[in-house]
C-alpha cells in the first residue's frame, strides 16, 4: 500500500497513477522541486511550463502527451546546442548546469531506440522502399515511425550507413 509519505512514494504514485497526464506529472514535479527548494531543478521545470503553456496559448487547447513530450524534446535539443557551444568556449559551469537540465527533461522525453532496433526500423523502410530510394524518403519513412525515440541525426547516421552499403 502506497502511503504518499516519503519523496519516494509519492514518486511511485504517480508512476503509478496511469491517467495522469505528463503534463500534470510536471507540474507535480515543479511543486515538488519548490516545497524541497531544489532551485536548479525547479528553473528548469518552469521554463519547461512555460514553453508548453506558450504551445497551447498558440493552438488553443490543452496539449496531448505526445505533443509535451515534442516540446520535452525540442528543448533537449536546444540545450544539446548550447552545450556544444559551451564546450566549444570551455565554459565548466555552463556546461555543468546545462547537463543537469537536460537530466532533468529527459525523465519525460520517450524511451530512445536502441542502435539495433533503430537500424532494424531502418532496414524495414528501406526494404519497403527499395534499396535506390533516395535518403529523403527514407528518412520520411523512418521518423514517421520512430516518432520521436530516436534523434534525427542518429537516424540519418543509421541511414546513410545503410544505404551506402
Amino acid at each position: 500500500m502506497i502511503k504518499k509519505d516519503t519523496k519516494e512514494d509519492k514518486r511511485i504514485y504517480n508512476l503509478l497513477n496511469v491517467f495522469m497526464m505528463l503534463r500534470d506529472s510536471i507540474l507535480e514535479d515543479r511543486k515538488r522541486a519548490m516545497k524541497e527548494k531544489d532551485s536548479e531543478t525547479l528553473s528548469t521545470l518552469r521554463l519547461l511550463c512555460s514553453q508548453i503553456k506558450n504551445d497551447e496559448i498558440e493552438q488553443v487547447r490543452h496539449l496531448t502527451d505526445e505533443e509535451v513530450q515534442t516540446v520535452v524534446l525540442r528543448q533537449i535539443k536546444q540545450l544539446n546546442e548550447g552545450l556544444k557551444d559551451f564546450k566549444d568556449a570551455e565554459r565548466g559551469e555552463l556546461i555543468e548546469k546545462t547537463e543537469k537540465e537536460i537530466a532533468v527533461l529527459t525523465q519525460y522525453a520517450p524511451e530512445q531506440l536502441s542502435d539495433e532496433k533503430l537500424m532494424h526500423v531502418v532496414e524495414s523502410v528501406i526494404a519497403v522502399l527499395g534499396p535506390d530510394a533516395p535518403m529523403g524518403q527514407v528518412m520520411g519513412g523512418v521518423m514517421q515511425q520512430v516518432q520521436g525515440s530516436a534523434d534525427g541525426n542518429r537516424v540519418r547516421q543509421c541511414v546513410e550507413q545503410k544505404l551506402s552499403t
